[in-house]
């Protein structure tokens, strides 16, 4: 698998797993936003993360949503309107970030929002799912040669392939996938989680997964099936209004997210199927050897009633039964003794 470098950390198998934190959507203003940031990064996560849109770029004025977290059928320029944030909010954030050594990057929604982000000197670019097959777009962030993380919410295995040609048609090849679901939120059984893995396989590069459940137990899950990145909402206050507070983290969340995803990530270990360092002593104390199952002696022709398999420590073990069997004894070996080569001719 290639691994992708995203402002230090490498991304892939058997390196941590890159946890980001949307929150986008859940501030509007500087300080609130200085606030999302510091929490965030207190809870652990590697990277904040914002959108950058004008809603009258992104959507026309007779789309409409419908879903549980707008509580029903809306117009989606009035809710998206109140979610825009202000470009010089933005750049002073991503001032703030860079003079901290914050990982912070955003979602543009049009080629004029990437522009405004090269002038903030975004390291990282993230391509929602909305745009996945936006070719156009993806090639123009491809170009800048950045790592780029897509999302592939509502999409077939062919239109993320279709994607990711287009993104590598630039000549760069850092790229990030991540599984999505676009309903906000979803339930559990609609995950399909097993998309990872698949991706992963098809695709050979890191790929991830993009939350837009309650709770945590889904991107705990998903890094059990080996995602590499985690995307989660974040908000300091779950109770607010807005589309995404109620399928965000909060601190306590993001906290203990983050603690379960660190044990997971320790407990896949390196795929190696070898004996742990723990067990080693185990190899002494448990696994069985060949004993005698009563007194044999000096020059006895070794047969298979001869011959017990218990647990001593040391020994013969008992897969080379067939080839001891016919020897003879060059000493005495006592009852549950073990029966050593070197007794054996």
């Amino acid at each position: 698998m290639r691994r992708i470098l995203l402002d230090s950390k490498t991304v892939g198998d058997l390196y941590p797993t890159f946890i980001i934190a949307e929150i986008g959507g859940n501030f509007s203003d500087f300080e609130s936003g200085i606030r999302h940031i510091k929490s965030a990064i207190s809870c652990g996560v590697n990277a904040v993360k914002i959108q950058t849109f004008r809603a009258e770029k992104l959507v026309s004025k007779y789309a409409t949503f419908d879903m549980p977290a707008v509580h029903g059928k809306k117009n989606q320029l009035e809710i998206i309107r109140d979610l825009e944030l202000d470009y010089n909010i933005q750049r002073k954030l991503f001032n703030y970030c860079k003079k901290k050594k914050i990982t912070f990057f955003s979602t543009p929604s049009h080629k004029d929002d990437v522009d405004f982000l090269e002038e903030c000197n975004n390291k990282i670019y993230k391509i929602g799912s909305d745009d996945l097959t936006n070719i156009p777009l993806i090639k123009y962030v491809a170009k800048l040669q950045k790592p780029t993380i897509i999302s592939t919410g509502m999409s077939t295995i062919n239109e993320v392939r279709d994607a990711a040609r287009a993104f590598y048609s630039m000549k760069n090849k850092n790229l990030i996938l991540l599984h999505c679901v676009s309903m906000y939120p979803f339930e559990p059984e609609f995950a399909n989680l097993n998309a990872i893995v698949t991706m992963k396989k098809t695709f050979k590069i890191p790929v991830g997964w993009s939350d837009h459940t309650k709770g945590i137990d889904i991107c705990i899950s998903a890094t059990a099936l080996g995602a590499n990145v985690i995307e989660k909402h974040f908000t300091l206050d779950k109770r607010r209004k807005g589309p995404d507070h109620q399928l965000s983290a909060d601190p306590n969340e993001l906290s203990h997210m983050i603690s379960k995803i660190r044990i997971i990530e320790k407990a896949k270990g390196s795929g190696l199927k070898i004996p742990a360092k723990c067990e080693l002593s185990s190899l002494k104390n448990i696994r069985k050897s060949l004993v005698a199952s009563f007194e044999i002696e000096k020059g006895k022709k070794i047969t298979r009633d001869l011959i017990e398999i218990k647990r001593i420590g040391k020994g013969i073990s008992p897969s080379k039964l067939s080839s001891i069997v016919g020897k003879t004894t060059i000493k005495k070996i006592s009852k549950d003794r073990p029966i050593l080569m070197k007794y054996l001719r």
